[in-house]
């Protein structure tokens, strides 16, 4: 797949993917009331990031967020979706299947999703401080972030092993091209993540220069530890010198956004 020329559109809707109530048994934060603030929580920090950023909040387990949402962010733009995942495939596969049901729902059911034709997906007690940084690379297509092993190890090749799926960019078209039904590729039992799946269809589809030359910097807590982040500037700093040595890797400079 060849690049597109830069395509900046003015606003690109932000889909949070949430459930409230956690279906799958195995993540650490099941307390429905701590899931909740959690996901308010990145609610305000995706605000103080950009004010006018507008918002797609997308439940999975069937909670209404209008009422809670117009009472605390009156003057901000959220469109609140939910619906009921299939409860027995996300404790079966695990939450990433639980996310790709609610991705689906959201690209077929919002109107800002459908209207600005593209969105960036991030899971909803998440947040990403550099996301301005990120959004400037954005290409029309698809921005990832990838997960590479080995950058440092003077011994072992560096593999690009999986597809960070906490937070991307995508165009509506190429999400549902690609990566719509990526979830029903899953095998928990064989290790199989929503990761893999993504990484599956890179290979398949040979598709190039849709890697985030940014890496993102992702706060927050995660649902399957119930942990916040710790961001440290060594951390960072690590990050964003693995991302450079990659970039700057024959093997891998293909699949990098300009």
């Amino acid at each position: 797949m060849s690049p597109l020329e830069s395509h900046s559109p003015a606003v690109i809707p932000l889909l949070l993917t949430s459930s409230v109530v956690a279906h799958d048994i195995a993540v650490k934060l099941k307390d429905t009331e701590a899931r909740l603030h959690h996901v308010l929580e990145s609610i305000t920090q995706w605000l103080r990031i950009n004010p006018r950023q507008p918002i797609v909040l997308c439940d999975g387990s069937n909670f209404d967020f209008r009422p809670i949402v117009q009472d605390a962010y009156p003057d901000a733009q959220i469109e609140s979706l939910f619906f009921e995942n299939d409860q027995q495939k996300v404790r079966e596969f695990g939450r990433g299947y639980g996310e790709g049901e609610i991705v689906k729902y959201a690209t077929q059911h919002s109107k800002l999703i459908q209207q600005a034709g593209c969105f960036a997906k991030c899971t909803s007690k998440l947040w990403v401080e550099n996301f301005e940084a990120c959004k400037k690379h954005w290409n029309g297509q698809l921005l990832l972030s990838g997960v590479f092993l080995n950058v440092f190890s003077p011994l072992q090749p560096t593999a690009l092993q999986q597809i960070d799926t906490r937070f991307y960019f995508v165009s509506l078209s190429m999400y549902e091209r690609y990566f719509m039904n990526a979830h029903l590729t899953m095998d928990s039992r064989a290790g199989h993540g929503l990761e893999d799946s993504f990484f599956d269809t890179l290979v398949r589809e040979n598709i190039s220069h849709c890697l985030l030359p940014t890496p993102p910097v992702i706060s927050g807590v995660g649902g399957g530890t119930g942990a916040y982040y710790r961001n440290t500037f060594k951390r960072t700093l690590k990050e964003r010198l693995r991302l450079y040595l990659v970039r700057h890797d024959r093997k891998f400079a293909r699949l990098f956004s300009a």
